[in-house]
């Protein structure tokens, strides 16, 4: 069974900016393209980004102001978030695009 663990999520003000880390194994890593999600209460499951070995994608409101990167020696995604809004409170998935392997969530939450 796959792995992808996140972190990093937690309580930001608006305007602030959050990182959040997704490591999973290494033949997970290198074999498929990874991707951010997002789930708001209430809604369906969204993509947010996500990044091949030689591209990234960003779905309209993420442009400009997330950021995803892979670094390859920690078999690690990130998501740089910054300028976050309260419509950005979600709970955010890790996801090997393509296939059945999802990791447990972590919860971002924008308020003042």
């Amino acid at each position: 069974q796959a792995q992808l663990v996140e972190s990093g999520g937690g309580l930001v003000q608006p305007g602030g900016s959050l990182r959040l880390s997704c490591v999973t194994s290494r033949d997970i890593f290198s074999t498929y393209a990874m991707g951010w999600y997002r789930q708001a209460p209430g809604k369906q499951r969204e993509l947010v980004a996500f990044t091949t070995d030689s591209s990234t994608h960003y779905v309209d409101f993420a442009e400009g102001r997330f950021t995803i990167s892979r670094e390859n020696a920690k078999n690690t995604v990130y998501l740089q978030m910054n300028s976050l809004k309260p419509e950005d409170t979600a709970v955010y998935y890790c996801h090997a695009v393509g296939t059945a392997f999802w990791g447990q969530g972590t919860q971002v939450t924008v308020s003042s």
